[in-house]
């Protein structure tokens, strides 16, 4: 083994960071570069991303993880998924639209008129979602002057290398990419008006992009390479996963909860689509057969509306303290509510939610906080145990990864109600998965280094915390 240290770009949809990850014969360490702001930005047409902003914070994070490590061996880009931003003559149409924005319910419609729910799951093995590129794409009054569509790290990965590609993880979240042959399904994209052309060629994580180039290049000071990474953040997280038995499901827990387990071939039976369980691409063509939970966006847009109210910040450690210690009867609703998706109000959507359903709506915040984490790690265990069934395994154990790792009261409410042991950890997955990724492409790992000792490496650096089911 050897090592070196490379520069991971890790977009979210509430805030990005530009990590350094360094890799000393197997062994893992993350620092920090720089953190800013994302989400959503009203305009006349609709909600967009601020994605001249983003990118501009990117370029600044990677010029001072280059100030810091003039060593950088490459770079990787992760973010969410299903949104693009379209190019023509090199630059960018305008700012890409956001996944909340409410013009896709049109797009859903056009395209089951020409391709039912039922054939679409057979040919792209993916849950319904009302925001998935395809239905974006529908309604897309640009697509046809657009050389060129591509998903939001594609698109940084172009803007700093000049270099068009779709990697493969990310674009299995279109709608347009086959489930089993892990390729464009033309014919599909133009039944539904979708123009071949501004699909581009699909790479696989760790395969190299290029170098920095152009403005990119005379800020941040080298000509430093890009590698593909499991550019879906969901991918790169669960590259980082450390698995404990063949049996674990996982959660890669944020502002979603992506609750599922790992296969080497899809489920696309009608079962499987009956749950909206969905089958998206993996690093090293495993599948991640997985279902979107709401996950802790549910309770930051409560805290935000709560902050308003007072016009001073909420201590959240101290909340999750105080809801962990309400007693009696917890009220449930169902997370993944339609109308709990956009942003607004959460606690009078929720209230309203849980009165339409004849529960009790609580009557203080901490008692407020304690229903939505737990309504959380209920929609969590429904997702394990059907994940179970649907794949004839018998779940053992639930590892979660990502920001919700850090929630105690999410974590031990998640065994509890699963009746399962949860192994909370790492925090940094995906910022570990896209460094992992990186790291065999140089031969950090050795010349065969595969997924599983990618993972031992996270083992053996990580200790997580285990929560086990309480009566």
């Amino acid at each position: 083994m050897s090592g070196g240290v490379v520069a991971a770009v890790d977009l979210g949809a509430t805030s990005g960071r530009v990590m350094l990850g360094y890799v000393d014969d197997g062994m893992l360490r993350l620092e920090q570069v720089a953190r800013f702001p994302n989400g959503p930005v009203p305009g006349p047409d609709g909600l967009h991303w601020d994605f001249s902003a983003l990118y501009r914070h990117i370029v600044e994070g990677l010029t001072e993880a280059f100030r810091r490590e003039p060593g950088i061996a490459s770079i990787g880009i992760d973010s969410w998924a299903v949104d693009y931003g379209l190019v023509h003559g090199g630059e960018l149409l305008g700012e890409p639209f956001h996944y909340r924005d409410e013009r896709t319910a049109r797009g859903v419609a056009a395209v089951h008129a020409e391709a039912p729910f039922e054939e679409l799951y057979r040919r792209n093995g993916l849950q319904f979602l009302p925001f998935n590129t395809l239905y974006q794409y529908a309604v897309e009054a640009r697509l046809a002057d657009a050389d060129v569509s591509l998903l939001i790290p594609d698109l940084v990965a172009f803007l700093l290398t000049g270099v068009r590609v779709a990697e493969r993880t990310n674009a299995s979240t279109t709608g347009l990419v086959d489930v089993r042959t892990g390729q464009w399904d033309l014919e599909l994209a133009t039944r539904v008006g979708i123009p071949a052309s501004v699909l581009p060629p699909l790479v696989d994580p760790g395969e190299r992009l290029g170098t920095l180039h152009g403005e990119a290049r005379e800020r941040i000071g080298a000509p430093l390479e890009v590698i593909a990474v499991g550019s879906h953040d969901t991918a790169s997280a669960v590259v980082a996963v450390p698995l404990s038995t063949p049996d674990a499901a996982y959660i890669s827990c944020g502002t979603w909860g992506l609750v599922g387990v790992e296969l080497d071939e899809p489920v696309v039976s009608d079962a499987a689509r009956e749950a909206n369980f969905t089958n998206e691409g993996g690093v090293d063509g495993r599948v991640r057969f997985l279902h979107n939970v709401t996950g802790l966006w549910l309770l930051s847009e409560a805290v935000r509306t709560w902050e308003a109210e007072d016009g001073a910040a909420i201590d959240l450690p101290r909340l999750l303290d105080a809801a962990a210690a309400v007693t009696g009867d917890i009220p449930l609703f169902d997370a993944n509510d339609s109308r709990l998706s956009a942003p607004g109000d959460m606690p009078a959507r929720i209230a309203a939610v849980l009165a339409e359903d004849g529960a009790a709506v609580p009557a203080t915040r901490e008692a407020f906080a304690r229903t939505i984490v737990e309504s959380i790690a209920q929609a969590f265990a429904d997702a394990v145990a059907t994940a179970g069934r649907l794949t004839g395994r018998d779940i053992d154990v639930i590892h979660i990864v990502g920001g919700g790792a850090l929630n105690r009261l999410l974590c031990q409410a998640t065994a509890d109600r699963s009746g399962l042991p949860v192994l909370a950890g790492p925090v940094e997955a995906t910022a570990l998965g896209n460094v992992l990724v990186q790291a065999r492409a140089h031969g950090w790992f050795g010349p065969d280094a595969t997924l599983e000792d990618l993972r031992r490496a996270v083992a053996a650096g990580v200790a997580p915390v285990r929560y086990e089911p309480r009566a």
